[in-house]
């Protein structure tokens, strides 16, 4: 696996963690269609559907992993949750739109910020 997938895939571990031990149970992980990807989809304990941005950064080279969520990346983001909910119907009590920056500059000690309800 070249070092940009396995940088990706130990953040999208990191934050899957980090939202189980918030109480959420991952409903969905690296949802793919035509529109692109979606990297978690958790059901949160107060019942909240959360569409979670995982960006994972290995230095401060290019700003921080939520730095790099452009307004074009949003709005990618609001698409790919609009096919999510359209293929998987539900009552969802509310749906939102987490970021969680993982810097895995030091990997024995990565750090974790969760930005919540972004969009």
């Amino acid at each position: 696996m070249d070092p940009r997938r396995r940088t990706g895939r130990l953040g999208e571990d990191h934050a899957a963690g980090l939202m189980k031990a918030r109480g959420g149970v991952v409903i969905s992980r690296n949802w793919r269609c035509r529109a692109g990807e979606l990297d978690l989809v958790v059901l949160d304990a107060a019942g909240r559907l959360r569409f979670v941005e995982v960006r994972a950064r290995t230095g401060t080279g290019f700003g921080t992993p939520a730095e790099s969520v452009t307004p074009d990346k949003q709005r990618r983001l609001r698409r790919l949750a609009a096919h999510w909910l359209s293929e998987n119907p539900g009552r969802w009590r509310q749906v939102c739109f987490d970021v969680v920056g993982v810097d895995l500059a030091d990997p024995t000690r990565p750090r974790l910020e969760l930005f919540e309800d972004v969009l």
